[in-house]
């Protein structure tokens, strides 16, 4: 669950990060002035962020899910190791 989190506060902050670091390798921050600029746009950054947290939510979450009538396997502990959990593929029919 924290992997979660960390990753959803990192797609978060990327925006503002790469922003900072585009500042400081550009010369905008002074050899003499510490902290951030006054004049950046952290309500774009925070909202691009958002939109990147979002658009990655939705992409995992249609596309990491089975089909109807699949089964979900979970994940179980098997020999003292964890054996992952997942999507059983569907038989084939026969073809007879």
């Amino acid at each position: 669950m924290i992997r979660i989190v960390i990753e959803n506060l990192i797609l978060l902050l990327l925006p503002t990060i790469l922003y900072l670091a585009y500042i400081y390798l550009t010369g905008g921050f002074s050899r003499g002035q510490r902290g951030v600029p006054n004049d950046a746009p952290f309500v774009w950054l925070f909202l691009s962020g958002v939109g990147l947290v979002l658009c990655v939510v939705f992409i995992f979450g249609t596309l990491e899910g089975g089909q109807p009538g699949q089964a979900y396997r979970p994940p179980e502990f098997r020999d003292g190791k964890i054996v992952p959990g997942e999507v059983q593929k569907k038989p084939r029919p026969s073809d007879g």
